[in-house]
């Protein structure tokens, strides 16, 4: 008997041109992309399809691209996202991305989705105030755990978040950003650090 794919909805970035070869679909939600997927500027979204590759590689994607050069998109955005997915019928939504405020359009689409028995997953802060989606009900809040190793993951059930995995990505030689001065002499991250 063969098996189908697993179909995964990825909330995010976008994806690199190499990785273009693992959707099935995909579909722009930024007022600049007009409905068209663009290759990854910011490398977030390329950088979770990596990990994700790594451990699924015959996975077939639903490229749902939020953010464009700037780490930065909309609730109804996100919404718009989540809500094609839920049409395509996509059993599982990544969403490595929190926005810092309650939006009711976004609250519906997650609804929506958990209504229709889709899974979803989203970042959730290692600390300090709820991020959204994650903090909305039946949503699996997920984190980096400094103590998992690469392909561990971690049971928190805590205020912040339901699952922790290994923050460094998929390699066992990766380091976490190094803080280094600045002019002024305030630590800065360096890298891409900082919450998803």
């Amino acid at each position: 008997m063969k098996t189908r794919p697993i179909r995964l909805g990825l909330v995010d970035s976008g994806l690199s041109a190499s990785q273009e070869k693992h959707v099935v679909a995909g579909r722009g939600f930024s007022t600049d992309t007009k409905e068209q997927t663009i290759v990854d500027a910011l490398g977030h979204g390329t950088a979770v399809c990596d990990v994700i590759l790594h451990y699924a590689p015959k996975i077939a994607l639903y490229n749902a691209q939020v953010f464009e050069g700037r780490g930065v998109t909309t609730a109804a955005s996100v919404a718009a996202a989540i809500d094609w997915l839920v049409q395509e019928k996509v059993p599982v939504i990544n969403l490595s991305l929190g926005l810092r405020e309650d939006r009711a359009i976004l609250k519906e689409a997650c609804a929506k989705a958990v209504a229709a028995d889709i899974i979803l997953i989203a970042a959730a802060p290692a600390q300090g105030r709820a991020t959204y989606p994650s903090a909305y009900p039946g949503v699996i809040r997920t984190t980096g755990d400094a103590r998992c190793a690469v392909g561990e993951i971690s049971f928190l059930d805590s205020v912040q978040a339901d699952f922790g995995g290994c923050a460094r990505g998929i390699s066992p030689d990766q380091t976490p950003p190094q803080v280094r001065q600045v002019r002024q002499g305030r630590p800065k991250m360096q890298g891409s650090g900082g919450q998803a």
